[in-house]
């Protein structure tokens, strides 16, 4: 039986290849993250290692070839530290790439055939199926029964229906198809597509230098200009005493070599190696050492709610029962009739599921059942998802002849076909609006008492009985209390940003104890506000929902310009922008998209926020003892410096009491004892 291709004829061979050429391949192209020759050009343009390499090229010259080594296998021992970390987050970060969809189905000449996902072209007639990810953006023409995971994009946890009749009858790449079928034209591929133009924006945000190694860098090099200044005043000296130009060079360089502190970013490289080394056995990859101090220093930490906060999957948690006008929980100790709801609520979903709320009916009848019928019955006739407000009916049949018609969708749907009272209206309206307002997603259930064999066009047409309402969350993960009270006594302020409503958020934020649950903004009155009035609200602010990536983008650049120590963790291609921006930018390793784990600094491999509660306890105890080894090195280069400095001035009659060797052996004894 050949394929249905719904009287599509999709693009001609030759219209492929003039798309082809005219847009290119469907393939994101971003720049390249740090080389190995990157990673070579940043240490070697270091101050302290020029000047090591100045100092090496000079002992070669003058013949002390053994000097020469020595300097060159120092410079090449603290070559090695930063190379060896980049080798290790580089291959950790390959083993977390998660490959996008291979194949995609296309109608092309009237036939539907598979093809490679790069190979689809704007214009194609793309269909895509529940359980399959989406290569491209397009338009729906054909749909079916069809509902999109958009979370990668919105952060928003409920799948979307979607229809061409509908105005949001768009499809983006990078999205799940959670059921049904729809055919969409092609209009974005690559770069142009909604999920590319996230990550190219991620171009445009500059790489910053965290507090400390600011500090350190204006400190060295200040040190660094005054060597030079004091090497040309004693190379004068010695060249006037002595005459020879060379040497007077060689013992100017080792008082410049004794004021410059070139251990201190030796020390700080192996400090963040170590700290990173310790971060990765906790499972947490590491991908800019400097990240391990930054940790120690952070004062807020945003996260996203959906896969962070909380599991990213649906739960039944309450049903009302319109005959008792009672709300329920799951976890009660439920009647007959409540149970007789759940199970009518699992009639009207697919036999096999897919979208996350049928599979929480299904699992929650098997649960309650005393005998599972579901082997029984078989489904013989159902009406698709349809109708404004939508609804959807499914009829089985055992192979005794009973028959079960049930159906499902959005309560205002359900109450227009039932026989309702104006008292019963109204309890229903009222429970509708208590469980909303809780945060929960709510869908009505009804059943039909239909004997004929002829059903009707429309399944609005069946005569229905309003039975009850189901509810469904998105739990919050089991340790995510303790995490909140672990930041808190931390002194650490935690804000929850998430594409998601104020209504579902704050029930959440409710049930884990988080703080600040009481004052929200949406994305779009965020950037409404003028700066002073930004820079306000985000200190006061602690959930901000609604939002997409240039609102999270403006959140952390306003905590920023409050002298606030970011830490962003996000799992979606919307979080990318904001990720990147943070001082300190967490992917999530399981559930993160690829370019959330390109932008952030940090990767959790576990998807667990707990194990950032460690990393902070060690950046500070890294922080303490780094603080604690650079005072150490700069109190052993006071008396280098006298050494050195005092004979000299004075005239002695051996001026040059160090070599530059000493002071090489020296700093890589210091360096050896941190």
């Amino acid at each position: 039986m050949p394929a249905n291709n719904f009287n599509i004829l999709g693009l001609t061979n030759e219209q492929v290849i003039l798309a082809r050429k005219k847009f290119g391949k469907n393939k994101l192209d971003y720049k390249r993250e740090s080389s190995f020759f990157d990673t070579v050009k940043r240490i070697v343009q270091d101050p302290m290692m020029i000047l090591l390499l100045v100092a090496s090229t000079i002992y070669f010259l003058s013949g002390n070839t053994g000097d020469g080594i020595f300097l060159t296998v120092a410079i090449i021992f603290q070559t090695s530290i930063s190379l060896y970390q980049y080798s290790r987050s580089k291959d950790a970060l390959e083993k977390l790439k998660d490959f996008s969809q291979p194949n995609c189905k296309v109608i092309r000449n009237g036939i539907i055939e598979e093809i490679k996902s790069e190979d689809l072209v704007v214009g194609d007639s793309l269909m895509v199926e529940e359980g399959t990810a989406i290569t491209a953006d397009g338009i729906i023409v054909h749909s079916n029964d069809f509902s999109v995971n958009e979370s990668i994009l919105t952060g928003e946890s409920f799948a979307v229906f979607k229809d061409k009749t509908k105005e949001d009858k768009f499809i983006f790449s990078g999205t799940t198809v959670a059921s049904g079928l729809a055919i969409a034209t092609i209009t974005a591929i690559g770069n142009e597509t909604k999920l590319g133009k996230i990550g190219t924006s991620l171009e445009s945000i500059s790489e910053e230098k965290t507090p400390l190694e600011i500090q350190i860098a204006n400190f060295v090099k200040k040190m660094a200009i005054a060597g030079a200044i004091v090497f040309v005043i004693v190379w004068v000296i010695n060249y006037w005493h002595s005459q020879n130009m060379l040497n007077s060079l060689l013992q100017s360089l080792t008082l410049a070599m004794s004021i410059l502190p070139e251990e201190i970013p030796v020390a700080f490289t192996t400090f963040m190696a170590l700290g990173a080394w310790r971060l990765i056995q906790m499972g947490i990859v590491v991908k800019q050492m400097k990240t391990v101090e930054t940790l120690g220093s952070a004062t807020v930490i945003c996260t996203d709610k959906t896969g962070t906060i909380t599991e990213n999957k649906m739960s039944l948690a309450k049903l009302f029962l319109l005959s008792s006008n009672k709300i329920s929980q799951i976890s009660d100790e439920l009647d007959d009739d409540e149970k007789q709801l759940m199970a009518f609520a699992m009639w009207a979903s697919e036999p096999i599921p897919f979208d996350p709320m049928e599979v929480a009916l299904h699992k929650a009848y098997q649960d309650v059942a005393q005998s599972d019928k579901r082997p029984n019955y078989k489904l013989i006739h159902e009406y698709p998802l349809g109708g404004k407000p939508p609804m959807m009916t499914h009829v089985f049949e055992s192979n005794k002849g009973n028959r079960i018609i049930a159906a499902k969708g959005a309560p205002e749907a359900l109450m227009h076909v039932s026989n309702l009272t104006e008292s019963e209206k109204q309890q229903i309206n009222e429970a509708i609006k208590s469980l909303a307002t809780d945060g929960y997603r709510v869908l009505g259930v009804g059943v039909s008492n239909f004997t004929g064999n002829t059903y009707p066009v429309k399944q609005q047409d069946l005569p229905f009985q309003f039975k009850g309402i189901v509810a469904f969350y998105d739990p919050p993960k089991k340790n995510i209390q303790k995490v909140l009270e672990d930041f808190y006594l931390a002194g650490i302020t935690v804000k929850i940003i998430t594409g998601d409503n104020a209504a579902t958020t704050t029930a959440v934020a409710k049930q884990i104890g988080f703080r600040g649950y009481e004052k929200t903004i949406t994305g779009d009155e965020l950037m409404q506000l003028q700066e002073d009035e930004l820079k306000t609200c985000v200190m006061e602010t602690a959930i901000f929902t609604r939002m997409y990536p240039d609102a999270k983008l403006k959140i952390i650049n306003a905590l920023k310009s409050n002298n606030q120590i970011v830490a962003m963790t996000g799992d979606g291609v919307n979080d990318g922008p904001a990720l990147k921006a943070a001082h300190i930018g967490i992917a999530m390793g399981k559930k993160g998209t690829e370019i959330a784990k390109q932008a952030a600094s940090l990767i959790l491999l576990e998807d667990d926020l707990s194990k950032m509660v460690n990393a902070v306890a060690m950046g500070r105890k890294i922080y303490a003892n780094l603080k604690k080894a650079i005072q150490y090195i700069i109190s052993i280069h006071i008396p280098i410096i006298l050494t050195v400095f005092i004979p000299l001035a004075l005239g002695w009659i051996y001026p040059n009491l160090f070599s530059p060797i000493h002071i090489i052996f020296n700093d890589y004894s210091i360096k050896e004892t941190n």
